[in-house]
């Protein structure tokens, strides 16, 4: 790597373009404007100086973009020859009383921002699928985090809805399940903010909205760069700090239905070469349904420190707790009487989240840019609740009674699962910038290492009511459930890829990881029998160790044809791999059993499609996909109604996507400066099947959580500060297990766990108007009240079916100072 910087250095130099930006009024510098390169995609900032340098240039014709949101952007044409050249430039200031309106219309004008840019920082996105969510453009309840409406323009998405104001964040997308976004690589400025990255990639932390400034989707052909998942990756940028203030506050305070009440306070600024960004959250409610109330405190801090004109250190700290009531879950029958009851009184969920980072940046010359991430999780989830009569592989979790005795106090245990997340990582990266006989290649060059120290334990908790963690095996010494586990996990990763621009508009971009990893288990579980009277007959302590030790190379290959300026076709194709987790190999229920010889999942994905704008009016995206997964895991019925989790076979998933966002304003010639109106569609349509296993009545059928119609549409409109959206969601039926199985009759004991999700369509409205330093944000979530669900838990947090939100209502009071 050493030998090929020094060459990419001394061989293939070439000519720069630099200058100068600033205010035209105070010939002052400006600090943090992004400076855009039209014609090769190259974007960068100015210093605190306000220069900037856009190196490895061959002779030739360059567009210049110059953009701040406080000053009215320029665009201008530089020719090179056979020396570097020098430009300035100097930017008229914007009326502060500026339109919101035409803030938005700007930046979206001049920037195709709905994707990322073939090279961003130390990062290669060219020929992928990627999708940008604008924080700043969205109206609707950011609040609440509510993601049918901050995902509404990333294609293709499934999502579980909690009713829990957002703490946790459920989405899938081409079959993958949604369960804790478990199928992405889910990460926060760039770092690991899931429980562990392989062996338990469910996440229980989601940043509140409030605090991002965007959300990057990469699909599938990710995982060379960020792991071996499925999904791809999604990464949560936080807003960066000031550079104008020393000091500025935003308080946000929202009121809303079900007794929701959030606060949100920021603080940001800069001074000198040191800046910081930090937040507190705040969010109580009383949930939809009764026994589902909720708060928590969120807390995070990012610092940075530009130690000199090439090199910045950063640190983060974040902090999530948060407790929740669970009502459990429905059947069928139940949910169609009522959707808002409630048979639990008991259930309760505690999350403890604490997450570290610290990152290097570093220019190492114009041409080489260095970063290193090092980061770490210490955390803890735990689960309390009573499961149903959990003796009794015949009778229904979601019916049974919680028993109570004469007094009204409750006899039985409730299950508690405790886990605990010790791990750290470290991730460093290399991006060099060099030539191949006349033409501009990228090459990009990581390596990751991440290490786990978790565990898992099961037993009888309190017979009580409240939100007691406490063991109690002592008092149940017979309680079935029973465990002790330690999972260490240990992972080494070196991957890379590389920009080839064979011409002026066709680029490949090959890429390779290679992946080793080794995870275990360590420990022990009681098996306990009963006789027919329910009464304890055996109870043995058995141990169960298992290591799991693999190394492969995955490979990926994208490729991308710029048309022209307006025009780009795009295509890739990357293995996929996803390792067997900890949830996948142990016990947790008397009815519920793992297949001993289960093993990971492998396969590939890949995309193709053509994105960009025709003129200033269509804005689109649109392609299709195809994913293959072998031994894909899933669960199945065996011959006493017990559910058994094993390799189910090999499934192919495919589709068509599409996203366009028409201006309307632009095509009834409208004053733009005024009015905003915008028309999206977003549009999936997946077909799926099984196309081998060795079970019975599985191959030939459709695989789980896939809708053949995943469709969201609506309109943006304002005029001036005063903004609006009306949003249009309808999903069609989805199957929830590997045999497509009906809904069950009424009294069947797999009622409300197993059948289809129902095809559902929800429309949602929201405002926002501004006024100097005053914001005010309203909406209807579920205007047309629809009785709807988006998932049948089989476990937590119910199970059954687990009702989403009828018609809510949010008030927001925006300050900033």
């Amino acid at each position: 790597m050493i030998l090929l910087l020094l060459v990419s250095q001394s061989v293939f130099g070439q000519w720069h373009i630099t200058g100068k930006v600033t205010d035209g009024a105070t010939q002052k510098p400006l600090p943090m404007v992004d400076v855009y390169n039209k014609s090769t995609n190259f974007l960068t900032t100015t210093d605190k100086n306000g220069r900037f340098d856009i190196p490895n240039l061959a002779s030739g014709e360059y567009e210049l973009i110059i953009f701040s949101y406080d000053y009215e952007a320029q665009s201008r044409k530089v020719s090179v020859g056979q020396s570097n050249q020098s430009v300035d430039f100097e930017l008229l200031e914007l009326s502060q009383e500026l339109s919101e309106v035409v803030v938005s219309q700007q930046r979206e004008k001049i920037f195709g921002l709905k994707r990322l840019m073939p090279v961003e920082g130390t990062a290669i996105y060219a020929g992928k699928k990627t999708e940008v969510v604008l924080l700043d453009q969205l109206v609707g309840n950011l609040a609440s985090n509510n993601a049918r409406q901050v995902y509404s323009q990333v294609v293709g998405l499934n999502i579980y809805e909690n009713n829990d104001a957002g703490l946790q964040l459920n989405i899938g997308g081409r079959g993958l399940d949604p369960n804790r976004t478990s199928n992405f690589n889910t990460r926060q400025n760039g770092y690991d903010i899931s429980a562990d990255v392989l062996g338990y990639p469910e996440s229980y932390y989601t940043p509140p909205a409030e605090a991002l400034s965007e959300i990057q989707v990469i699909r599938g052909a990710a995982s060379l760069q960020y792991g071996t998942q499925f999904g791809g990756l999604i990464n949560f940028k936080m807003k960066k700090p000031v550079r104008d203030k020393k000091i500025e506050l935003v308080s946000r305070q929202t009121l809303g239905s079900y007794g929701l009440f959030t606060t949100f306070n920021s603080l940001s600024g800069t001074a000198g070469k040191f800046s910081y960004y930090t937040y507190f959250n705040y969010k109580s409610g009383d949930g939809y349904r009764p026994n589902s109330n909720f708060h928590s405190s969120n807390y995070y801090g990012y610092f940075d420190y530009q130690l000199t004109r090439k090199t910045s250190l950063s640190f983060e700290l974040t902090h999530l707790s948060y407790l929740s009531k669970q009502p459990g879950g429905l059947t069928d029958t139940q949910f169609v009487a009522d959707p808002m009851y409630s048979n639990r009184e008991r259930n309760w969920f505690e999350v403890d989240w604490n997450l570290y980072a610290m990152k290097l940046k570093h220019k190492l010359s114009p041409k080489t840019d260095i970063s290193l991430n090092v980061f770490g999780l210490d955390a803890e989830r735990n689960a309390l609740g009573f499961r149903g009569n959990i003796e009794n592989a015949n009778s229904n979790p979601i019916t049974d009674m919680d028993e109570s005795d004469a007094n009204g106090q409750f006899v039985s245990p409730r299950d508690l699962i405790k886990g605990s997340y010790k791990n750290w990582g470290a991730e460093a990266r290399v991006l060099t910038r060099y030539r191949v006989k006349g033409q501009n290649a990228v090459f990009l060059i990581g390596s990751k290492f991440y290490n786990a120290n978790n565990s898992a334990n099961q037993g009888a908790g309190s017979s009580g009511t409240g939100a007691d963690f406490a063991f109690n095996d002592e008092t149940y010494p017979d309680y079935p459930n029973q465990s002790a586990f330690k999972f260490p996990n240990l992972n080494a990763s070196l991957f890379g890829e590389n920009i080839f621009f064979i011409n002026d508009k066709l680029s490949l971009t090959p890429g390779f990881r290679y992946e080793y990893i080794k995870t275990e288990s360590i420990g022990t579980y009681n098996e306990v029998n009963f006789d027919n009277a329910g009464n304890p007959i055996f109870n043995q302590e058995r141990e169960d160790n298992r290591t799991l030790e693999r190394s492969f190379v995955l490979l990926g290959l994208g490729a991308s044809y710029q048309q022209n300026d307006h025009v780009e076709w795009y295509a890739n194709f990357s293995q996929n791999y996803r390792s067997v987790t900890f949830s996948d190999i142990r016990t947790v229920q008397e009815t519920f059993f793992v297949d001993p010889d289960i093993s990971d999942e492998e396969g590939f994905t890949s995309d193709f499609g053509v994105r960009g704008k025709w003129g200033e009016q269509l804005s689109y995206d649109l392609g299709g996909f195809g994913l293959l997964y072998n031994d894909r895991i899933g669960i199945v019925l065996d011959d006493r109604a017990y559910r058994v989790r094993k390799n189910i076979g090999k499934a192919f998933i495919y589709g068509l996507e599409a996203f366009a966002d028409w201006n309307l304003i632009g095509t009834l010639k409208a004053d733009a400066n005024k009015f905003r109106l915008n028309w999206f569609v977003n549009t999936a349509l997946t077909n799926s099947e099984y196309v081998d296993s060795e079970i019975n009545n599985v191959k030939g059928k459709k695989v789980e959580f896939i809708p053949a119609v995943n469709l969201k549409t609506g309109l943006k409109f304002g005029y001036q500060n005063l903004l609006a959206s009306l949003q249009y969601t309808r999903l069609s039926r989805q199957y929830t297990d590997v045999e497509n199985s009906p809904i069950p009759q009424s009294g069947d004991n797999r009622e409300g766990v197993i059948g289809e999700i129902p095809a559902y369509q929800i429309v949602d409205f929201s405002l926002s108007f501004t006024h100097k330093m005053l914001r005010f944000e309203s909406g209807l979530n579920n205007l047309l009240n629809s009785n709807y669900f988006t998932r049948r838990a089989t476990g937590y947090p119910g199970p059954g079916i687990i009702p989403s939100e009828g018609r809510n209502f949010y008030f927001t009071l925006q300050v900033k100072i």
